[in-house]
Formats: structure tokens, sequence, C-alpha cells
């Protein structure tokens, strides 16, 4: 399995977040990355390729051209004010505040675009963003053009990211433009897979009304856990979508035994879509000592989820989104991948 990686990712670093009441070192960092990567040439999964450069146009395929300039603009803007440090919103849209129009200043379409203090942007974070976004679409064109499985490694992460919005450190929707991707390049029906520990909440809305591409996510549950109001049993798409997002919530202390049955479910309706191709959205902070995270998945474990997707025996993606046990990360991320490539499920999917 080739690995698509480029080191543009050191061009965004958030200065700090805010958790718990405090501001604490950002959990998402360049070193999750670094990590990742060396793991990678550790275990000698493959060659590590650098990335092609897209258009914007594959970008605006599923974000709007409004969020993409605001995101290459916001930074030189807020310097422009006299201010220094990162952009971020100090306000965010709730009930009753209008959606029909995007206000003229700055703060303004902070608020509008953005929905949390912990993804700001700085000088450097547009080119970052790119080329996270241009790892994506190369590893999606390589399974377009006959590979069986690519391992994108994107830094900014993407799953929390909507058409029109960003948040949860994710500027952009790695996977979802992976998926769109594939399915402009002739690909019938794209299934992603969110093994991320949080809910992909971008991805649920950019595909909401489509049957073209199954959306499948196991997360925490959104009454404990972010980003808390998407990511119920009860959303199963709307219109031409119904029937097409499936998400399987979990309580704080999920072990194995409880997450594997939810993966198993999830497989099973993939498997019965006959996908021509699958997107992983890989976040790897189920692990039971992941910071910010609640599950109580062990080193094990992400073998076995890598063996049981390739059990699906579909071509396949992985997209890099969380995980913050960062002395971990590219233990788990590389052991689902290792995973997929040699070891035998022990509960395969059965279409139903």
């Amino acid at each position: 399995m080739k690995t698509v990686y480029s080191a543009d990712h050191f061009l965004h670093r958030s200065p700090g977040e805010v958790y718990l009441g405090e501001y604490v070192p950002a959990f998402e960092k360049p070193e999750r990355a670094e990590l990742v990567l060396a793991r990678v040439r550790e275990v000698g999964l493959g060659e590590v390729i650098t990335p092609e450069v897209f258009p914007l146009s594959a970008i605006t395929r599923v974000h709007t051209p409004g969020l993409v300039e605001f995101l290459q603009g916001a930074h030189a803007q807020w310097v422009a004010m006299g201010r220094t440090g990162a952009a971020a919103p100090g306000t965010w849209m709730t009930r009753g505040m209008r959606q029909d129009r995007i206000p003229a200043g700055l703060d303004g379409r902070l608020a509008y675009y953005g929905f949390d203090c912990g993804t700001p942007i700085t000088q450097t974070t547009w080119t970052a963003v790119k080329s996270s976004a241009d790892v994506a679409l190369t590893g999606a064109a390589m399974l377009s053009a006959g590979a069986a499985s690519v391992f994108s490694l994107c830094r900014p992460p993407g799953h929390h990211a909507g058409s029109d919005h960003y948040g949860g450190y994710c500027f952009l929707n790695n996977a979802a433009i992976a998926a769109q991707k594939l399915r402009d390049d002739g690909a019938r029906r794209v299934a992603i897979l969110d093994i991320d520990y949080h809910h992909g909440n971008g991805t649920q809305q950019i595909f909401y009304t489509r049957e073209d591409v199954l959306f499948v996510s196991l997360h925490g549950h959104p009454d404990e856990e972010y980003p808390y109001l998407l990511g119920y049993e009860d959303e199963q798409g709307a219109g031409a979508g119904v029937g097409f997002n499936l998400n399987l919530p979990l309580n704080w202390g999920t072990d194995w035994a409880g997450w594997s049955g939810a993966l198993e479910t999830g497989l099973a309706r993939i498997a019965a879509y006959r996908a021509d191709a699958i997107v992983v959205s890989l976040g790897v902070d189920t692990y039971k000592d992941d910071p910010i995270s609640h599950f109580l998945l062990e080193h094990s474990h992400f073998s076995q989820i890598g063996a049981c997707i390739a059990s699906l025996g579909r071509p396949t993606l992985f997209v890099m989104e969380g995980g913050y046990a960062v002395a971990e990360i590219g233990i788990n991320a590389a052991n689902v991948l290792t995973g997929f490539e040699g070891a035998g499920c022990r509960a395969k999917p059965q279409p139903v």
C-alpha cells in the first residue's frame, strides 16, 4: 500500500485551544502526522509519495466557493485590521440568526463559516489545508487508476468540515473531496466509513440528500460527545438520500466488544450497498488512552479493524483523521493499515 504525504502539513500549527475551561496546547499538532509517517516506514508498508496538485474546482465540487475563498484570505484580512496571532471567531451562528446573508465584515464571516474556537487560521494555514486536500485527491486518483488500496496521510484532518462551514480542527473535508473525485472518475457508488471517535458531521451534511455516497459512522454519542448536535440514530438521510446515512453512536466507556459489534453492523450495510470504492475516515482516537476521547480500544484491535475492512474486498482509500494520544498514534494507524493488508477478519460482514 502506497502512502501519500506532504510536509506542507507543518504550515498549520494551532497556537492552542480551550479545553475544559482552560487554554491548553493544541491536541491537533504536526507531530501527529510525523509519528504516523515514521511508523509507516518502520513497518515497511510501502512507498511514500508526494501528492499531485489539483485545481480548486476539485474542492468546490463539495465546498462552496465562498468558504474556499474565505479560508484563503481570512488571515491576511485579520492582519490588515491591525491584529496579531491567528484568526478565530468570537461568536457563532445559532437559532434565530439569519443564514441567508453572509456578513461583509471579517468577524461576521468568521461567525458564519466557523463553528468553534479550536480551528484557528494562521498565515500559512491555507497552504497546509490545500495540500491536505491534494493528498486525499491523489489517493482517490490512484484508486481510480486501479490501485487496490492507498493511504492518504492528510493533515489537517477534515471530517468536521461541511460544505459551507469549518471547525473541529477541520477546514476542508478531505474524505468528502476524495469520495466526490471517485464519483467524478466513474465510480457509481462510493461508501464512506468513518471510524473516528467523533462524528463526521461535515461528511454527513455534504452527502445527506444523496444516494450515490453512503455514509456510515461509528462515534461517541452526541448526547455526551463533540460535536454534540449531530450523529443520532434517527438521522438516516433526506430526499433521495433517505436510507443512505447510518449513524452508530456509542456511549462513553465502550470497549472492543461493543465497538466491534457496531463495526460489524456498519460493514454489513456497506456490503449490501455494493460500493465500487470505499473511503475510510481513519481516526484512531478510539484508543483507550486518547486524552480527549472515551472509548477503550487496545493496539491489537486496530489490526482487527483493518482486517475487517479488507473483508469487503473493495478498492479502499484510507484518509487520516483524528487521534491525539500522540505517542501511540503511529502504532494504531499503522496497525489498521497492516491489518488491512494481511490478517483475516474474525467477524466478516454479511450482506443484508
